[in-house]
């Protein structure tokens, strides 16, 4: 199972696949009983079940390589459905909402973004290029882009931070001052704004205070203000070493978790925490 759960009420939901419609399954979080199954595809995908609401509708969004799917959360009911065969089954970074908007982004196929009503949902754009090495917009692997309103920040194929226009796809402008260069290059981005907690769920605005925590696969934790105008780098300290060989190099893909003012980092060897309180060494 390489997609996580998702828990909602005394429901866990999760991608277990296999014949039967039951790529997607509801269970009695307390019990394990099933309690409804939907969906079938021969290649389940990796990217989580999430649920959003539009139109005044809670929806079960399921990304997987051979649409967008959503379900109603309480019964498993197709609502509506939107083709896209994504190529090696690498439906990975999660989907992102915005208003009546929902971004997708995927290593060969690119982007695209739906508008969303209760029962439908229509493609308002998407990216024109199948291949990750000549690419158009945004092809992400496995870092989930963040998505405002106006921009959408990400990181591409071969570890291009960019930005784009929301409403059009438009790259605006690209950078690997925050990462590096070669196939598969990682690094997570966190809003915050100052003073409050890094939020990776609801913060969709552009403002002067904003600013993002990168995490790349060096083991660095940056600082940086993204953008229509592009990439300012405010600070930069290594977390921890990276472990793990992947294409000739050293990585860390683990997501970093915010708690008690602090940041919490891991590799293959050993798991740290950093304050970010201020005034903290």
């Amino acid at each position: 199972m390489a997609a996580s759960p998702l828990v909602d009420g005394n429901r866990l939901i999760t991608l277990v696949g296999g014949p039967s419609g039951a790529l997607v399954v509801a269970f009695d979080k307390a019990t394990g009983k099933e309690l409804w199954r939907s969906l079938e595809d021969p290649v389940i995908g990796y990217a989580p079940p999430v649920i959003y609401e539009f139109g005044g509708r809670r929806q079960l969004i399921i990304w997987h390589p051979s649409a967008v799917s959503s379900l109603d959360p309480e019964s498993g009911k197709l609502l509506w459905e939107v083709p896209w065969e994504i190529r090696s089954g690498l439906s990975i970074p999660m989907p992102r909402k915005v208003g009546d908007r929902l971004f997708l982004t995927a290593f060969y196929n690119g982007p695209m973004m739906l508008q969303v009503g209760a029962d439908s949902a229509r493609v308002l754009w998407k990216g024109t290029s199948n291949s990750e090495i000549e690419t158009d917009g945004l092809h992400s692997i496995m870092p989930t882009p963040w998505v405002t309103t106006q921009h959408i920040y990400g990181v591409c194929s071969y570890g291009q931070l960019r930005g784009l226009e929301a409403d059009t796809g438009k790259r605006l402008w690209e950078t690997r001052h925050a990462t590096g260069e070669g196939r598969w290059w990682n690094a997570f981005l966190i809003p915050y704004q100052p003073g409050g907690s890094p939020d990776n769920s609801s913060t969709t605005v552009d403002n002067a205070d904003l600013r993002y925590f990168l995490h790349n696969e060096q083991g660095d934790l940056i600082i940086a203000r993204l953008t229509a105008a592009g990439y300012q780098e405010l600070s930069r300290a290594k977390l921890v070493e990276p472990t793990r060989p992947v294409q000739r190099r050293m990585t860390i893909w683990s997501h970093p978790a915010f708690a008690m003012q602090s940041v919490f980092a891991r590799n293959d060897k050993e798991l740290v925490r950093v304050s970010l309180a201020k005034g903290s060494q």
